[in-house]
């Protein structure tokens, strides 16, 4: 089990950081799509770091990952779910995001995202009730739904 951890807002002191451990966790993923270029990362990730939102994922001091999530209308958005790579596979992830579903759900809204096809954040998000809505060449579209009221 992972040690405690809590979010804190970023700043943009915490860019260069966590574009650095952007592209660590992604550019395998995205140069098997042929979408990898340090510019393409710094653009996409420049583009949703400015966005309200963005959240750091702390474990006592340290910066262990960021995550979006963003309110918009109908639905929440996440996006830059990033945890440094030696928390995958350790629970941390999963934590993370009950507490975000469990924030979707009092709001009552269901939570949208966009996944790189074939990586393990298909399944991941599969695991934790996300249903595939649509899908191209690059990337698939999942909702997690609000659950049934009883």
């Amino acid at each position: 089990m992972p040690e405690a951890w809590r979010f804190a807002p970023a700043s943009e002191a915490d860019f260069e950081p966590l574009l650095a451990l952007r592209v660590e966790v992604m550019r395998e993923h995205l140069e098997r799509v042929g979408r990898f270029t340090p510019e393409r990362s710094r653009a996409v990730f420049r583009e949703h770091f400015g966005e309200p939102g963005l959240r750091l994922i702390l474990i006592g001091e340290e910066t262990v990952g960021c995550v979006g999530f963003r309110q918009g209308g109908d639905c929440f958005k996440l996006d830059s779910f990033y945890l440094a790579s030696r928390f995958h596979n350790t629970g941390l992830g999963t934590d993370i995001l009950k507490v975000l579903l469990a924030e979707a759900d009092t709001a009552g809204l269901p939570i949208r995202l966009e996944v790189l096809r074939g990586s393990p954040a298909d399944r991941f998000y599969l695991r934790h009730g996300f249903v595939k809505l649509s899908e191209d060449a690059i990337e698939a579209e999942y909702e997690r739904p609000l659950p049934l009221s009883s």
